[in-house]
């Protein structure tokens, strides 16, 4: 999928504080909620705070508007809502867990990936 600059911003964002196996998924067809969901690790507590906040602040700068942020008490698991975008950034054991992508991932990718 070919990101459009409010993705790049987010994706940037993330990679700035070294976010790892970050996921851009376009669920345009699942939902009329949001457009993209961006999911990404983080390695700590702090690394979740931090990459969150960095993403909220870097879509702001960009002209997004910032409907919520979710989690940031724990650190587990933060949501930065913007809209059309929805950012996720989690621990692994928390995203292992919840396992969004499969969750999200449209039915005849999920089939591909099992067949593979």
């Amino acid at each position: 999928m070919r990101l459009n600059k409010l993705q790049q911003t987010a994706v940037t964002a993330l990679e700035d504080i070294k976010a790892h196996d970050i996921k851009v998924l376009d669920v345009r067809k699942l939902t009329s909620f949001y457009d993209s969901l961006i999911i990404a690790s983080a390695d700590s507590n702090r690394q979740v705070k931090a990459l969150a906040h960095h993403v909220r602040d870097r879509l702001k700068e960009a002209g997004a508007t910032i409907i919520g942020v979710e989690g940031e008490e724990s650190g587990e698991w933060v949501l930065v809502d913007c809209g059309d975008i929805v950012v996720h950034v989690m621990q692994p054991a928390v995203r292992t867990y919840y396992n969004l992508e499969e969750l999200w991932e449209a039915p005849a990718a999920r089939r591909r990936a099992k067949a593979a």
